[in-house]
């Protein structure tokens, strides 16, 4: 007779999470380190370049992280000259800009994310891989209003 499912998730959310997101990472980090980026800062400059010029708090909030996260994320593009961080519209207001070299470095990455990505397909199957993303998405979307909500009591 087959064990009945239990009706509460076993084991912590948050430790199950991580230990894929370890492993994800590693495929992510063996194919972008052979252009000498860290998956966040193939992350950083793709976002750049599709939303840039933006304001780095504008930023943060497009990739979820908090501010001193993105300070410290930003430093090394901006000191390999990929990104860079300018005046904004106003005299107390920034704005991160990719540069030539950043375009080229995120082209250059572009095929080393896309192995990686081809190989989590390969060993998840992409059944999984879009239900996954549609699972990750709806819960950061309630994660996100709960959050929001929490906020504002």
């Amino acid at each position: 007779m087959p064990a009945d499912k239990p009706s509460q998730p076993q084991g912590c959310t948050n430790f199950k999470i991580r230990q894929m997101m370890r492993l994800v990472s590693q495929q992510y980090d063996a194919e972008l380190g052979k252009t000498g980026l860290k998956t966040t800062q193939y992350s950083l400059l793709a976002h750049v370049e599709r939303l840039g010029p933006i304001r780095p708090g504008e930023l943060a909030q497009a990739m979820r992280l908090d501010a001193s996260t993105l300070t410290r994320n930003l430093k090394p593009l901006v000191d390999a000259g990929w990104l860079r961080i300018e005046a904004g519209t106003d005299d107390r207001s920034r704005s991160v800009i990719i540069t030539d070299a950043g375009r080229a470095k995120r082209e250059e990455a572009k095929r080393y994310w896309k192995a990686a990505q081809d190989k989590i397909n390969r060993i998840l199957g992409v059944e999984r891989v879009l239900a996954l993303h549609a699972l990750i998405d709806d819960s950061l979307a309630l994660l996100s209003t709960n959050d929001q909500g929490a906020e504002h009591e």
